[in-house]
Parts: structure tokens; sequence; C-alpha cells
């Protein structure tokens, strides 16, 4: 049996970078990818606490990729050999009910399967199914680090935030949360000329970089005596409120944290026929102020990501209208797995957005 290496989740708190054996096509829409360059994202680190227990100990971890096709099965049509691709972190068959709607995270035998049901992109090779609808051609001179950021991160915010949340041109935004998706949702915005974009953390360091990014103003609501207040005198400041006599909020907030505090954020500074996008993941209930938001006419969304958007995006970061590669803040060889880990899980102290992992 050919080997590779491979990063490993052991069980609670346990990896390692070891041999694992290297995938082969099981099924004639398969395609095997050689992986070129990879990341970790928070949920690998959700895994590694013990967090997603249906991730079963010998799993390998990761569901973002790019590479090259090493083979493919009989009944791959779109690939070839050679070919450099982006590996998309939603598995997609392309024929099912969910994904012929666009709503691929619910395929009926795909959705997230890298990384939590079957062995993942965190590896010299790694298999894909249905490699027709799980892959993406990039051009061989197209940046790593920009491409890289599609496979998950950008289409996640760009989706469940800002396409959910109908950003409108001239909209005031809020982004609440200024982690990795926050400011994906930052950079994806953009192109919808909102006339604010607020960022809201506690984390001056964030807002300083979200401020370069393009914000148009930050928040840390521990220097404020009141958020809500906050916001309200940053939004009443603009023409467009004044002109209109309109009542103070956002018309957009993205949630992009997922704990109670800030999706209760969300329904203090919303505006009247504001639209909520939540996109962080939580774990835990939260209070639905209903009684406040069904007189304003409140639009409240979720989902999980379906990256139907990637081809979009991809053409974006192509012709250089986007450019997703400030996220990228560290970079380490697959042999370093390990420090790189260490480095996203105290995200506070090395100041880690996303990491770029490339074949030794």
């Amino acid at each position: 049996m050919s080997v590779m290496k491979a990063l490993v989740y052991g069980g609670k708190n346990v990896f390692a970078w070891k041999n694992f054996p290297k995938p082969t096509i099981l099924h004639p829409t398969d395609v095997i990818v050689k992986t070129v360059a990879t990341t970790i994202c928070g949920t690998d680190l959700h895994i590694l606490k013990g967090d997603v227990p249906e991730v079963k100990p010998e799993t390998v971890l990761g569901h973002e990729a790019i590479g090259v096709v090493e083979s493919i099965g009989d009944n791959v049509k779109n690939f070839s050999i050679g070919d450099k691709v982006l590996v998309s972190c939603i598995t997609s068959c392309g024929s099912c009910y969910y994904c012929k709607r666009n709503l691929q995270s619910h395929c009926k035998t795909g959705g997230w399967k890298l990384g939590h049901d079957l062995n993942g992109t965190q590896a010299e090779f790694v298999r894909i199914p249905y490699g027709d609808f799980s892959l993406h051609r990039i051009p061989h001179e197209a940046d790593e680090k920009a491409v890289l950021m599609l496979s998950d991160i950008l289409p996640t915010a760009y989706e469940v935030g800002v396409l959910a949340g109908n950003v409108q041109k001239g909209d005031s935004v809020a982004i609440v949360g200024a982690g990795p998706v926050g400011l994906a949702a930052l950079l994806t915005v953009k192109a919808f000329e909102p006339s604010e974009i607020i960022m809201i953390d506690t984390n001056d360091e964030r807002l300083s970089a979200s401020l370069k990014l393009g914000a148009t103003k930050a928040v840390n609501p521990t220097k404020v005596s009141s958020v809500k207040d906050a916001v309200y005198d940053i939004v009443n400041a603009t023409v467009r409120v004044k002109e209109n006599d309109l009542e103070p909020g956002v018309d957009v907030a993205i949630e992009c944290v997922g704990v109670p505090d800030t999706f209760a954020t969300c329904e203090e500074i919303i505006a009247p026929g504001g639209r909520i996008a939540n996109v962080g993941v939580h774990g835990t209930k939260v209070d639905l102020q209903l009684q406040d938001l069904w007189i304003k006419n409140i639009a409240i969304t979720t989902g999980l990501v379906a990256t139907y958007s990637t081809k979009d995006l991809l053409k974006r970061v192509s012709d250089k209208s986007l450019d997703p590669t400030p996220l990228v803040t560290h970079e380490f060889k697959f042999s370093e797995f390990e420090k790189a880990y260490e480095t996203s899980q105290n995200a506070a102290t090395t100041k880690a957005i996303k990491i770029f992992l490339s074949a030794d």
C-alpha cells in the first residue's frame, strides 16, 4: 500500500503529521488531487477541542486546498491529469434536489465531507468525491494565497453574510466580529458600495486591520459605554439619514462570531426594514428579541455555505477586483503543521488570521 504524510486527528487535543495510506480512486466520479497548499479553519480547531464528536479518530483533517489533479475516475469529464484546481469545502453531486437549487451544503450524498466524515485536505494527497462539481480549475499563474481563500472563508462570508443580507448600494452595514470570516465579509461587501462599513470587535489590532482593508468606522465594545449608541451616532451623521429623516440603526448587520452577545448586538443596532445575516456558528441558544423586532420589519437569515458563489469569486480574484491575500498572515511548510496549529490556536498573541501551508 502506498503511503503519504497527513495531519491525522487522534482524539481530543491529539493530532500528528504522520504516515497514512495514500487515497485511491473508489468511484468513477472521484478525483485524486496532489495538495499544493492548504490552510487551517476555525472548524478544525473546534474538532481538536472535541466539539465535533462525529469526527472520528484517524480522520485526516482539513477541507480547504489547492492542488494538481493526479488521477481521475472514468466518469470525470471536466478535469484532466495535471490541471491545477481549487478544492471546495463543500462536496456536491451536482444532480440532487438541493444541488440543483444551490443548496450544495445539503447535498444528499455530499455536503461537508472532507475532514468531517471523509479524509480531508491536510495531507499530501486527497480524494475528492464528485470531482466535476467539487473542484474548480484555476490558472497556473493565479496567486495561490488569494485562491486558497476561496475554498471556504470567502464564499462563507459572501453567501451567508453579504448576499443573504441583501446588501444594496448606499446601505449602512455593521460587521460584528473582525476575525477571519468578518474580514472576508468586509472584503466582499465593498463591491456593493455601502455608505458605511462599521466593524465591531474587542480586538484593537483586528479593528486596525479592518480600517486598512476598507472599513469606514470601528467600534470596540470595551471602550464605549454603549455599542448601540456608538453605532447610532455613526449612522445618524450620514447625509442619507439626515435628508430622509430615517430612524437610527444599520440596514444590514452581519454576525460573524457565534455567541449570544454578538447576536444581541445585531438585534440592538438594526434599523427598521433591516436584515440580520447570521454567519457565526452558535453552540448555545440565543435570545430572540421578537417583541422588539417584529414591529421593525426585520429579516433574519442563517445558513451554511453552499459554495455556489465560488466561480464568481474566482473570476474576481483572477481579474484582481478582489484581493484576499491580506488575510494570509503566516506561512508554514507541511512538515511544520504542528507549529501552524499552535499559531492558529493562539491567534490572540500570534495575530494570526489565515495560515498558508505549502508542500515541502
